[in-house]
């Protein structure tokens, strides 16, 4: 069977070893977030405002760091990843914090089979729908978990981005979703020496096939922002313009490098 045909779990076993990896990285400085510090940037923070109290979903929450986050802050959040390490980590990481959280390792599509509630947010960022094949049947999702009048905060790296390759060099790949990418990758955008080789299946998505699915399942869009940095040092060739603002060296603030939106769920 190709990997393609195979996604889900070509997926998981990638992310279930990098997992453990991350979780000793200086890229998520996990002892600092153990000793308090957020992992929360300002992007995202803006467009959820005020979540004390609020009952929050976390779509793609990898190993919980900003799931926890949101928690400390009040929200009762209930995070969800492919990855069973990554949920496995994610819960002892709570229960060592003692931060209520739940976690559920669901892909997001089996999400309605396995969790029976509404939310007065549903967030997800970085890195997320480029794993997701139908971007209608993932908006459809959110909106399935959205009590009326809810909102939805999206940030992710602009599409723009992933027309690069890895050197940032020239055009690589298609801005359209024209299909399924399998590559193989050595190391980790987390630490790009680690000893690991892994396989993924991804897919590019345009602004527009986000921005309509959004709309053809019932979410008013209030703002779509654009970034002309990233707040990680996750790519190649980066220079840090400010504190945690990264940017291509050589191609400067000419490159959208993030984008947000945020949109409400009407009925």
């Amino acid at each position: 069977m190709k990997p393609k045909d195979n996604y889900l779990d070509v997926n998981r076993q990638t992310w279930n070893e990098k997992t453990g990896l991350h979780l000793e990285s200086d890229f998520y400085d996990h002892e600092s977030f153990l000793r308090g510090r957020s992992s929360l940037n300002s992007i995202e923070l803006e467009l959820l405002g005020e979540v004390s109290g609020k009952d929050l979903l976390h779509l793609q929450c990898h190993f919980g760091q900003d799931t926890i986050s949101l928690a400390r802050m009040g929200a009762h959040c209930t995070g969800v990843d492919l990855s069973d390490k990554a949920i496995e980590t994610a819960v002892g990481v709570a229960e060592k914090m003692e931060v209520a959280a739940t976690f559920i390792r669901s892909d997001v599509y089996d999400l309605p089979r396995q969790l029976d509630q509404q939310f007065d947010i549903v967030f997800t960022s970085y890195g997320t729908i480029g794993w997701l094949p139908d971007l209608d049947k993932w908006a459809g999702v959110v909106a399935h978990f959205l009590k009326p009048g809810g909102s939805f905060v999206f940030v992710e790296f602009h599409p723009v981005i992933w027309m690069f390759d890895e050197d940032f060099s020239g055009l690589g790949y298609n801005y359209f979703n024209d299909g399924p990418i399998v590559e193989t990758e050595e190391g980790t955008y987390a630490d790009r020496t680690a000893k690991v080789s892994n396989t993924s299946v991804s897919w590019n998505h345009s602004l527009s096939e986000v921005v309509n699915s959004m709309i053809k399942n019932g979410l008013t869009i209030n703002l779509l922002n654009e970034y002309d940095y990233s707040p990680y040092d996750c790519f190649r060739h980066t220079v840090e313009v400010g504190p945690g603002r990264f940017r291509i060296k050589h191609l400067g603030n000419k490159l959208p490098m993030v984008y947000a939106i945020q949109a409400t769920k009407t009925q």
